[in-house]
């Protein structure tokens, strides 16, 4: 446990002088998270992990976005905020935590459109969100850190350029967006997916958070069209066609996420291999015959 977590949570003065009780909690990759009870109820305890700002997570943006997405009722409340510390606490959301099985049962890919759609339709965030200038930061960070990344990534980077100039010729509006929905946030309270962990929130376009959960969520072809035609009322290519492109770009960047994790987290995960796992993902995507009628597609040139 973190030296100042017990201290920093005697100085709210609401709670001095109250039973509270912290236990650890496991799934983290970034932070270490805690349940703390104050005279039995439960709340949620987010404490940054060491170096994080090396992975382009600014608190004040989170903090300001996890607000937001309260407002909408689909985020965890804050309770309370500890700037000095980086510490916040959250509502603990009573439901179950989503794994990629249960998101990919019959229905569920409706269910995570519609809170998606909740998220989207709500305040606008503090900060933008954009995976091919994360792609860049996250290189620069390689190279000033001798971090050690994918086999062939600098040959990728035209490419990589190729999705975005496609694009950007028909750009959708951005609007506010989680950008890390893997099954662990998603939690079902029993009338809907609720949406936690805002570290990399911003107003981005949404074809990104349809792409990027669908590639963590590990969706089939079947799964990606019905959460395309949940999300947008149809089924239409050209926003399949951007889902594609940019469930290729989270794998782009987050194996780069995941190459500077391997050197600097102290938590016992092979960030490497998921790295690794993630890079061929994209450079299979990047290689096959859809590849260009995607590019199309979305350029409108079909």
């Amino acid at each position: 446990m973190p030296i100042n977590l017990e201290s920093a949570i005697e100085e709210l003065p609401a709670w001095q002088g109250k039973e509270k009780k912290i236990t650890p909690m496991t799934g983290g990759l970034t932070n270490t998270n805690y349940l703390l009870e104050v005279e039995g109820i439960p709340y949620f305890v987010r404490v940054p992990g060491e170096s994080t700002e090396l992975l382009a997570v600014d608190r004040a943006n989170e903090y300001f976005n996890t607000k937001a997405a309260a407002e909408s009722g689909i985020g965890p409340q804050v309770i309370h905020h500890l700037p000095e510390h980086n510490i916040m606490v959250l509502e603990f959301i009573q439901g179950e935590t989503m794994s990629n099985e249960k998101l990919q049962s019959p229905g569920m890919a409706a269910r995570v459109a519609k809170s998606i759609k909740i998220l989207h339709s709500g305040s606008r965030f503090l900060t933008d969100f954009n995976m091919f200038r994360l792609t860049e930061y996250y290189l620069d960070i390689c190279d000033q850190q001798a971090v050690t990344i994918p086999e062939g990534y600098p040959e990728r980077l035209s490419t990589i350029n190729q999705i975005e100039v496609a694009m950007g010729i028909q750009p959708l509006p951005t609007v506010p967006c989680n950008n890390d929905l893997l099954a662990e946030n998603y939690i079902d309270d029993g009338e809907m997916l609720r949406l936690i962990d805002y570290e990399y929130s911003g107003n981005n376009d949404p074809t990104f958070e349809l792409g990027n959960t669908c590639q963590e969520l590990g969706y089939d072809e079947t799964q990606i069209q019905e959460l395309c035609k949940s999300y947008f009322g149809e089924l239409s290519n050209a926003m399949l066609a951007r889902m594609k492109l940019n469930m290729i770009m989270s794998d782009v960047g987050w194996a780069l996420w995941a190459a500077i994790q391997a050197k600097i987290s102290t938590i016992d995960y092979d960030f490497w291999g998921w790295a690794i796992e993630r890079w061929g993902r994209a450079t299979k995507k990047m290689d096959s015959t859809d590849f260009e009628e995607w590019l199309e597609a979305v350029a409108g040139e079909e």
